[in-house]
């Protein structure tokens, strides 16, 4: 089957949506072919890709959306279209496209609401607000990460009257690669001087032992990470010993760093802006927390979530729709109150306090990323879907 997948961002643009569209289209290109279409982003770095790739100059764009005219022409060469939800102006190009080909198959992709826009972009929104219905009416299959998000979500009435064509497919990962890391080969005088040292920098020095970890774009688009209430809390915390890095990059940084230094946390907090993905993989071996304190619906899921707890990392994650779903409460980690920076911070000083009980979340959050994230899993369920 021909397949034109539709996204707003794809890789090498960090962020979610483009991030899964690349995985599902890897694991769906193994038995389709595969066309992804996308709006040409700065991060392009014109690296090659195992997907056949077009990235579109849009008439007129905005942030992730825009008007790329040129995509009405191009898809009736294709079987299936595979829409990733929102897309604002090429959400309308694909319904527009439909009302005069009535036998190609829709899939969307739902990824999350857009309630939370600003005046302003809610306005330019407004035409695929006004067209959703009709979509999602007109879609063959609708998939989400997590049916709890979507009987919480904007469309929560349509996917109550429609079960039969929803389906839940969560996003996955290579299990193999994102690790715990691997123990030291080493001579016992070398474990024993190493313990000694250990021993002497947790009971004397009390420095830098328990390092969280943040991972989330800083630009204006991903606003919603909650790193604000992340530094709220950690000027809150009754145990000091902990050093915070920061992953992403984006136009908010300046603004978070001088949040950081005006709370006092400036010697704590290291912003290591992007990194390549061994880079990441590494930074999530080395911790001991992860924290992701989104604050509303555009947090649907959360791939970090799943690659630190298939590192085996134990974390800290917002109670909300869909997110809440990606671990198991006080089993791979904790779930905090939606922007409460006083009980992320209670969360916080219970787990940096705790080593015995990182480490256990830790192992059952390992476990738990491989038996219901790993890619045989996932590329199962996706496969189901464009039968």
């Amino acid at each position: 089957m021909k397949i034109a997948q539709i996204v707003c961002v794809f890789p090498p643009y960090s962020g979610g949506i483009g991030t899964s569209a690349k995985r599902f289209g890897d694991i769906l290109s193994q038995d389709h072919q595969i066309t992804t279409f996308t709006l040409k982003h700065h991060d392009d770095d014109g690296k090659k890709n195992n997907l056949d790739i077009k990235r579109l100059k849009p008439f007129l764009r905005y942030g992730h959306g825009g008007l790329p005219f040129s995509l009405l022409f191009t898809l009736a060469k294709f079987d299936c279209l595979y829409l990733h939800y929102p897309f604002f102006g090429a959400s309308e190009i694909v319904w527009l496209f439909l009302l005069f080909h009535k036998k190609t198959k829709l899939i969307i992709h739902y990824h999350m609401d857009t309630e939370q826009l600003a005046w302003y972009l809610k306005i330019l929104a407004l035409p695929s607000l006004l067209i959703r219905k009709s979509l999602l009416k007109r879609a063959d299959k609708i998939i989400s990460a997590s049916f709890d998000y979507l009987e919480n979500s904007q469309i929560a009435d349509f996917a109550k009257n429609n079960q039969s064509k929803i389906y839940e497919v969560p996003f996955g990962l290579d299990t193999n690669k994102f690790i715990p890391k691997l123990p030291e080969k080493e001579n016992s005088l070398i474990s024993q001087a190493k313990a000694i040292v250990n021993y002497v920098t947790k009971t004397f020095i009390k420095r830098g032992q328990v390092n969280l970890l943040f991972v989330g774009g800083l630009d204006s688009a991903h606003y919603f990470k909650g790193l604000n209430v992340l530094l709220e809390a950690l000027g809150q915390l009754q145990n000091t010993n902990w050093t915070l890095r920061i992953i992403g990059t984006g136009n908010l940084q300046t603004k978070y760093e001088t949040k950081s230094l005006v709370l006092g946390l400036n010697n704590k907090v290291k912003f290591l802006g992007k990194v390549d993905e061994t880079t990441l993989i590494k930074s999530y071996q080395e911790s001991d927390i992860f924290i992701l304190p989104s604050i509303n619906s555009h947090e649907a899921f959360g791939l970090v979530l799943m690659e630190a707890m298939a590192c085996g990392v134990p974390i800290i994650a917002s109670r909300l729709p869909g997110v809440r779903k990606v671990f198991r409460d006080n089993i791979d980690g904790y779930s905090c109150q939606v922007g409460d920076s006083a009980d992320l911070a209670a969360k916080l000083d219970l787990l940096i306090a705790d080593e015995p009980k990182r480490q256990a979340m830790g192992r059952s959050a390992r476990s738990y990323a491989v038996s219901k994230y790993s890619w045989e899993t996932v590329a199962n369920q996706i496969k189901r879907v464009f039968i």
